[in-house]
């Protein structure tokens, strides 16, 4: 059975070795790369990444791993990592790599034989596994494309990798969407098992979990704190955390989550969703109270900059002040469609926009409902549009083609390719 397994993936890797070359040199394979991965060709083909020779940026210093690991949150749910994957992969001839969303290896651990291998890809701490440095891997190509995946042998863009296979899954903050890095399972391409992407993914998922859970603790102690604070306010208040969820309210409904700009300070401050508010700091939060003053007149400024891989974002500047939200891949593809379309579009042009099917508009509709927690008065409805005073501005890639690389929405892939979008 081991010997069958083995003739199979040397079989699959003998042929993706010439489906590789085929298509570097521009001919027609006889069997299609996978769509993730002829994406990411593409991508490495346009952004210049040499397929014959690896390049590797400068390793972050042992400081600087300290610091970025001291930073992230994924920190918290080390330990979920390790139990889920580090013993199987170390019997399995494989090494478990956690990377930074920016692509940098933050811990690596696993088969001592299999580190060694590493070490000779550059695969080491510090190390940086963007898509754009190293070409096609599990960890750049994942956190590119905001999904699990699974690259195995020459689907490897830079031939030095093509030994080597990997299955790498984004882990998400559960507060915003917001991807804090990747978990990526890597070893040599014999060792490679078809259930491997499958086991990464649920283990990423069982890490999100547990950030949520861990996120809903600090809520009920923030609660316990801001109760007796709210208790001697008179009118509208409410308490929220650092990242605007919130704690408790009095005098309102209330709202899950409020958008907050990036950098919040106590003071009067103008929050889309709420208007004019107090802002107040305090142990783990904020104590936000509505005024009712009325929101400043004149021209308000909205920049949507889809120019990165990422973080995409939204900045509104108006009378008060500026602030800017972090956007997730839906958020970021319905404002790019409401900037392609200033009249506005109705929930089932959303849904065919969004999904290619028009008649998903109770999705399109919840989605907007979320957009509108943090741009608040400045989308209009019926149809869904930007506000008549707003100036809009979209920053985009140099090529169309680097344009929300993860998105198989309509709207954006016409977009991408240069087509002519439907009325």
């Amino acid at each position: 059975m081991t010997r069958l397994a083995a003739a199979d993936t040397a079989h699959a890797a003998r042929v993706l070795s010439e489906v590789r070359e085929a298509t570097l040199a521009g001919r027609r394979a006889r069997v299609a790369p996978r769509p993730v991965i002829e994406e990411s060709w593409k991508r490495m083909l346009r952004g210049g990444v040499d397929p014959e020779h690896d390049f590797r940026s400068g390793l972050l210093s042992a400081a600087e791993v300290r610091r970025r690991r001291a930073e992230t949150p994924l920190r918290q749910v080390l330990h979920v990592l390790r139990e889920g994957l580090v013993s199987v992969a170390d019997a399995a001839r494989h090494i478990m790599v956690v990377a930074d969303a920016d692509g940098r290896v933050l811990w690596r651990e696993g088969s001592a034989a299999v580190l060694r291998k590493a070490d000779g890809l550059g695969f080491l701490l510090g190390a940086d596994w963007r898509e754009s440095v190293v070409g096609t891997n599990g960890v750049g190509t994942a956190a590119v494309v905001g999904r699990p995946v699974q690259v195995f042998a020459a689907e490897h863009f830079v031939r030095s990798q093509t030994s080597w296979t990997c299955a790498g899954a984004p882990v998400h903050d559960p507060r915003d969407g917001r991807m804090l890095g990747v978990v990526d399972v890597s070893g040599p391409l014999e060792t490679m098992h078809p259930a491997t992407l499958a086991w990464v993914d649920s283990v990423a998922k069982l890490a999100e979990a547990r950030l949520r859970e861990m996120h809903s603790a600090s809520l009920e102690r923030l609660r316990a704190v801001g109760a007796p604070v709210l208790a001697r306010v008179a009118g509208r208040a409410l308490v929220v955390d650092r990242d605007g969820w919130t704690a408790a309210v009095t005098g309102m409904p209330y709202p899950n989550r409020v958008a907050l700009p990036v950098s919040l300070a106590p003071g009067r401050r103008l929050l889309p969703a709420l208007g004019m508010c107090s802002v107040e700091p305090l142990a783990g939060g904020w104590l936000l109270r509505p005024t009712d003053e009325p929101r400043p007149s004149g021209a308000v400024r909205i920049v949507l900059d889809l120019a990165r891989p990422r973080p995409w974002s939204v900045t509104v500047a108006d009378g008060v002040g500026t602030w800017t939200h972090e956007l997730s891949p839906r958020h970021a593809e319905l404002l790019f469609v409401l900037t392609e379309h200033r009249s506005g579009r109705s929930a089932a042009q959303l849904a065919g926009d969004l999904f290619g099917d028009p008649s998903r508009t109770v999705t399109a509709r919840a989605e907007m409902s979320r957009v509108r927690r943090y741009l608040g008065g400045f989308l209009e409805h019926r149809p869904y549009r930007f506000c008549d005073a707003a100036r809009v501005e979209v920053r985009l890639p140099d090529d169309p083609a680097d344009l929300l690389p993860h998105s198989t929405a309509p709207a954006v892939v016409r977009a991408r390719t240069g087509r002519v979008a439907p009325c």
